[in-house]
């Protein structure tokens, strides 16, 4: 419980009508979240308008609303508070409420279109071995050292964004690693978070359904950079062609890490194979349990963050070398015949590309690679083709399936697939729709040391199909299939 007077600093305050000198519960911008005495916030979103509302959650026990617009009628018993912007007041006055836990935190968020799940697992991981009591917000899980919760947004509201860093704090956590969406940074999620550092793993083409085009998504990611602090880091890749264009503007310390350019921080693969990486970091060699170049950047830029956080060098690296892969990224098992299959959240064209370039790289030739690969619905349809002419041109046989359709029709998604496939590939792809079917194809195409590809879902344990969530996780699928191969 806060006074509404003490929440409201700092958000940006243009008119009040009432005292602000009551008592709030709670704070809540979704109407049917209302709790007696709580504040609610009328956010203007897509697809509603809070401010259509307010009636409505004043009856159900709200007293104070924060709006960008008065309601014509006044109810005496209830204070309004008129500010610019409503869902930028709210990560503020969400902040104020919860103690300002970010600010008791050592707290990286990690941006980009690839690699963050994988960048803050790591982390999260890597700070844990090390010692500290950790905490952990990606696309997978939430987790507060060994207290997992279900992650329902890549980044959560600034409600419960505030709720969870403060349960952070309460349980003693030094340091927090938390992905930030393009999304998140756009709809102010993030706002009144004040972050330790900020890094940038690359951006290629994805969400443009959202963002429209390429130059706002790259804003997106950007702003996120321009909201960091003096005291702040700001590390980003060099190797990506926007990486310098992130550091533009930030008052945040600038710093790089790289694989093929001058930077900060420097990272050389010596050894790509199925069993692990050997890497040389500034100078040393280390030996991850991860697989592909794309995770050398990953590794990378755990090394430079927990070197910019004052961890020791030589403990850094010493653990690095324990940590394993993510689950759903570069996941892969082998049969005792020599049959390898992985499953990769690739679902975008640059992911897709580094998936089935690091097989070619660690292949010996002989292998087919079985690549099944679907689009998921209510997505961006530009990349529909591209996902499909990149698994063709990398892969020996293709499947196209469904990923998840959501309210689109697959067998549609599927056919805007088939455009990226030429004459010459036609050939060698095929297209189910259920995706399970698909997955048990490519197991029987496949003989031993053959590789194949299950690409798109990763960790996902569900398909989406018309709004309905079914149990569905490719390992699975996977495993159960693949047993036709062992003694």
């Amino acid at each position: 419980m806060k006074l509404l007077k003490d929440i409201l600093y700092k958000a940006g305050i243009i008119e009040v009508v009432g005292s602000t000198n009551v008592a709030i519960t709670a704070l809540t911008f979704d109407s049917r979240k209302i709790e007696k005495d709580s504040l609610f916030i009328a956010v203007k979103g897509t697809q509603n308008d809070g401010h259509a509302y307010i009636n409505d959650v004043i009856s159900k026990g709200a007293i104070g609303i924060l709006c960008e617009e008065f309601p014509s009628e006044i109810n005496d018993k209830v204070t309004y508070v008129k500010v610019k912007d409503t869902s930028a007041a709210l990560g503020i006055i969400a902040s104020n409420f919860y103690d300002n836990p970010s600010e008791k935190l050592k707290l990286v968020g990690v941006t980009g279109t690839n690699g963050k799940t994988t960048t803050v697992s790591l982390l999260f991981n890597l700070f844990k071995k090390l010692g500290y009591k950790v905490g952990l917000l990606s696309t997978v899980k939430n987790q507060i050292n060994n207290d997992v919760q279900v992650a329902t947004h890549t980044t959560p509201d600034a409600i419960q964004l505030n709720a969870l860093l403060k349960q952070m704090v309460d349980k003693g956590c030094t340091h927090c690693f938390m992905e930030v969406s393009s999304h998140a940074v756009v709809q102010n999620r993030i706002a009144g978070v004040v972050f330790t550092g900020g890094v940038f793993t690359n951006i290629t083409h994805d969400h443009l359904d959202y963002h429209k085009t390429f130059d706002e998504y790259i804003k997106a990611k950007k702003r996120f950079f321009d909201l960091l602090g003096n005291n702040a880091f700001a590390l980003t890749n060099k190797d990506d062609a926007n990486g310098d264009v992130m550091l533009q503007n930030t008052k945040a310390t600038k710093k790089t890490y790289s694989l093929r350019s001058m930077a900060d921080y420097k990272c050389k693969v010596v050894e790509n194979q199925f069993s692990g990486l050997l890497l040389n970091i500034d100078n040393q060699e280390v030996w991850s349990k991860l697989i592909g170049s794309f995770n050398a950047y990953n590794l990378l830029a755990v090394y430079a963050t927990a070197l910019l956080l004052k961890e020791d060098k030589t403990n850094v690296l010493t653990t690095l070398s324990s940590l394993t892969s993510v689950e759903g990224r570069f996941q892969y098992i082998r049969t005792d015949e020599g049959v390898i299959g992985i499953v990769d959240y690739a679902h975008t064209p640059d992911a897709l590309v580094n998936v089935l370039k690091t097989i070619m790289d660690i292949r010996t030739g002989n292998e087919q690679v079985i690549t099944v690969v679907g689009c998921g619905g209510d997505r961006d349809a530009a990349k529909r083709p591209m996902m499909a002419k990149i698994a063709c041109d990398l892969s020996n046989k293709v499947i196209l399936t469904s990923d998840n359709p959501r309210s689109e029709n697959p067998e549609e998604i599927i056919k805007q697939m088939q455009k990226g496939v030429d004459a010459v590939n036609n050939k060698k792809t095929i297209s189910i729709t259920d995706r399970s079917e698909a997955i048990k194809t490519a197991c029987s195409y496949a003989k031993p040391g053959d590789i194949i590809l299950i690409a798109g879902k990763g960790h996902e344990k569900y398909q989406e199909i018309k709004g309905v969530k079914h149990d569905f996780d490719d390992m699975q699928v996977l495993q159960e299939n693949l047993k036709l191969f062992e003694k």
